[in-house]
């Protein structure tokens, strides 16, 4: 009998899961990465959480990003790792905080010195990572480009 993440998680406070989608690449590698996710009841900026996008259901309707900004209105603005563009999401339809990750056999949790260093070079520098991706991006289409035309 299958259970829904919420379900799994109001039973054992959390869940392991693989990921699906490039949203969180480098952190989180499709279908080879397993993902540890806990019930919390403190979030912070920068914190990669699981949230439901409402009126959503099959593939996207879950989603893990990261929060970048706590709004004064108490919303959370969040952004995947290989995004450039965020979204808000309401406190209610976050689940749980990624706690740690599983590469190839072994565990990374989130408070190791790699990983708060990958945040903080990453993650927190929002701009500079916007930059990166959209200059990425376009050299990536213009390549594409190229190879058709010549």
């Amino acid at each position: 009998m299958y259970t829904t993440f919420e379900e799994e998680l109001e039973q054992n406070g959390k869940l392991v899961y693989t990921n699906v989608g490039v949203s969180m690449l480098p952190l989180l590698r499709e279908g080879r990465d397993v993902m540890l996710i806990e019930k919390t009841d403190v979030l912070k900026p920068l914190d990669a959480v699981l949230f439901k996008r409402e009126g959503v259901s099959g593939r996207g309707a879950y989603v893990l990003h990261r929060i970048l900004k706590i709004r004064p209105d108490g919303k959370y603005w969040i952004v995947g790792d290989n995004c450039v563009f965020g979204e808000t999401v309401e406190r209610k339809n976050i689940l749980g905080v990624l706690t740690g990750v599983v590469r190839d056999g072994k565990m990374i949790k989130n408070m190791d010195l790699k990983y708060r260093a990958y945040v903080r070079l990453w993650c927190a520098p929002y701009h500079l990572r916007f930059f990166v991706l959209r200059v990425r991006r376009f050299a990536g289409r213009v390549k594409g480009f190229l190879k058709r035309i010549l």
